[in-house]
């Protein structure tokens, strides 16, 4: 039966394939999301390298229990925060199974997507093997323009292949992978019933609130902070790479929000913090200055990141600094 939905969905395409082969509907709350609420902060974690350019898992295990102490809900691995195109099959799995032994309670969502199903499906089976409860998978990027149907298919695949109990959630940045993720194609495979929802990564406040309208169900996390007081207001999660740096301050909002207080002035210490790092020239938004910022959080050695990211020049880390120590004045 899988075989034949596959085939017919590769043969018909789009979304009148995926109604006709979709099966019966799913009963009342039988969707997996990967977690027992929606409104929960990811931090889209940066993944240490030493001074040799090695992913250092020390380093990675003293990470997570910062953003553990901070506040975090969970972490996403390996996203475009982990730099997970500059890592080979064997260190993204290493990556996994620190996380995994080391997440002391947060969600765990692994980007195990790549240009092609085989992998991809290789990567989402071992972080399901090693402590995962969800996904976060990137189109295949490379190709132009790839059909409807042949995205329907290449995550067709993928779902047929991991259990349902893995959520999976699909990558909306087409800025980076030039393949955005549809409506048509969230519609295509909600049938899934592990079909969590998305990370959208854009700007788009128009579009992602039609996300939201259109799939209230799923968790339509937003990455960016700018939709990060609609997505609380609709009861959406965020994954944000902000999170290396501002860990306390967003949890903080969140944790406000769940306990029914005002999150505004959260969201607002966060925003004036995070203006105060942008206007000083440490640019945080950029791998090396990032990684330096965090470790400078921490007080630990300086975490490096692999090329073509460049590393934090002596001037961002004089900028980053100042930035910090003006932080922590403010309380």
């Amino acid at each position: 039966m899988e075989t034949t939905r596959r085939d017919a969905l590769g043969l018909m395409g789009g979304v009148a394939a995926a109604a006709a082969m979709g099966g019966p509907a799913m009963a009342q709350g039988a969707r997996n999301l990967g977690s027992k609420t929606k409104t929960l902060f990811w931090v889209a974690s940066c993944t240490p390298c030493d001074k040799n350019l090695k992913f250092d898992p020390a380093a990675f295990k003293d990470v997570l229990a910062w953003f553990k102490h901070n506040g975090a809900d969970g972490i996403v691995v390996l996203g475009t925060t982990g730099e997970y195109p500059s890592f080979s099959m064997a260190e993204r799995k290493q990556v996994m199974e620190v996380a995994g032994k080391n997440k002391d309670g947060m969600n765990i969502i692994c980007s195990s997507g790549t240009s092609n199903f085989p992998e991809t499906i290789e990567l989402s089976k071992h972080a399901a093997d090693h402590g995962a409860e969800g996904l976060l998978v990137i189109p295949p990027f490379y190709y132009k323009k790839p059909a409807l149907a042949g995205l329907v298919k290449y995550y067709s695949l993928l779902f047929d292949a991991v259990p349902q109990s893995l959520a999976v959630n699909l990558y909306h940045i087409p800025s980076n992978s030039a393949v955005p993720i549809s409506h048509e194609l969230l519609k295509a495979l909600k049938h899934y019933p592990n079909l969590a929802g998305i990370k959208d990564s854009e700007e788009d406040m128009p579009e992602y609130k039609q996300f939201v309208a259109d799939f209230p169900d799923l968790n339509m996390r937003t990455g960016t902070d700018t939709k990060l007081e609609f997505a609380l207001s609709k009861g959406m999660g965020a994954i944000l790479a902000e999170g290396n740096l501002f860990c306390r301050q967003i949890a903080d909002m969140f944790a406000a929000f769940r306990a029914g207080k005002d999150s505004h002035a959260a969201f607002m210490k966060f925003q004036t913090q995070q203006a105060l790092m942008r206007k000083l020239g440490g640019e945080i938004d950029s791998y090396g200055p990032m990684k330096y910022a965090l470790s400078q959080q921490m007080g630990v050695p300086q975490f490096y990141q692999r090329p073509p990211n460049l590393d934090v020049t002596d001037a961002q880390k004089a900028a980053i600094r100042k930035g910090l120590a003006q932080i922590k004045e403010m309380g």
